[in-house]
């Protein structure tokens, strides 16, 4: 274990994977976007996944709060390249159409204000919305009344969503992870650290030191909460990187931090979606 990191594992033991990045892989994966339907609207979603060798899991890749950008493009192309049919959806869309935000205190602003409008309940329904779109595509292994498995990977705002959407989908949802996820702990009833005795979701929590939007000290209210409810998971604290660290292109990218949360998803994929 490298200086800088903690580990903590709720029943399982890992190898390494060798995990490698290029810059782009979008060239060998088919990329299309598409609007979904969901009950509070239309969202632009991006849509990536092989060439070949399909139908393929899907996995739900829910962005942080900077929005989509060629860094989550980049990072969406990587995951389907290892063959996962990958939704990357546009969440701020009940506050209009998509758009890319600036560093502005304007756009600062803008995306505070369309963050309090997503929640761990109102995600249920655009994740639903999803699923409902990837049925009616062969090259997604997902099909409405099967029990094909699927996957998701929140970063930021998302991390805790994805551990809702587990909660409330234990027969789907096989596999979740939450990259320097803001928000785990919070004082409402629909917070992602309560009720997860539903689970039967593998967890995977990579978590940066000195991050306001999840301080040091709901890290162990967050592992009694799963060890509680006898969830499997893995949390990472990583404490020579900062909230931001995974996707490339920002002055918070850390490589190393990045590429231990790719070893960690590709890891945990691999046992539970295949």
């Amino acid at each position: 274990m490298r200086a800088g990191r903690w580990s903590s594992t709720g029943g399982l033991s890992y190898g390494h994977v060798d995990v490698t990045a290029p810059v782009d892989r979008r060239t060998v994966v088919n990329v299309s976007e598409t609007t979904i339907t969901t009950p509070e609207g239309e969202m632009p979603t991006w849509i990536y996944h092989p060439s070949h060798d399909g139908p393929s899991p899907v996995v739900l890749y829910l962005m942080d709060a900077p929005s989509i950008r060629p860094a989550l493009h980049e990072m969406a192309s990587r995951l389907a390249t290892a063959g996962y049919y990958v939704m990357l959806p546009y969440l701020f869309y009940r506050g209009g159409p998509f758009r890319q935000f600036g560093q502005s205190d304007e756009d600062m602003h803008a995306r505070r204000e369309l963050m309090d409008q997503l929640t761990p309940t109102n995600i249920l329904g655009d994740c639903q919305a999803m699923l409902t779109h990837a049925a009616g595509d062969g090259a997604a292994r997902y099909s409405a009344d099967g029990d094909e498995q699927i996957g998701a990977v929140g970063f930021c705002m998302s991390g805790g969503l994805v551990i809702s959407l587990a909660r409330a989908n234990p027969e789907r949802v096989a596999a979740v992870a939450s990259i320097h996820g803001a928000w785990l702990v919070r004082d409402t009833d629909d917070s992602p650290h309560l009720g997860l005795d539903t689970v039967s979701a593998e967890v995977y929590l990579g978590w940066a030191d000195n991050d306001a939007t999840a301080p040091p000290e709901e890290v162990p209210i967050m592992e009694k909460a799963l060890t509680d409810a006898g969830v499997t998971y893995t949390l990472d604290f990583l404490t020579d990187a900062v909230h931001g660290y995974a996707p490339p292109h920002s002055d918070r990218y850390d490589r190393e931090a990045s590429e231990l949360h790719w070893e960690r998803v590709h890891s945990m994929f691999r046992r539970r979606l295949w």
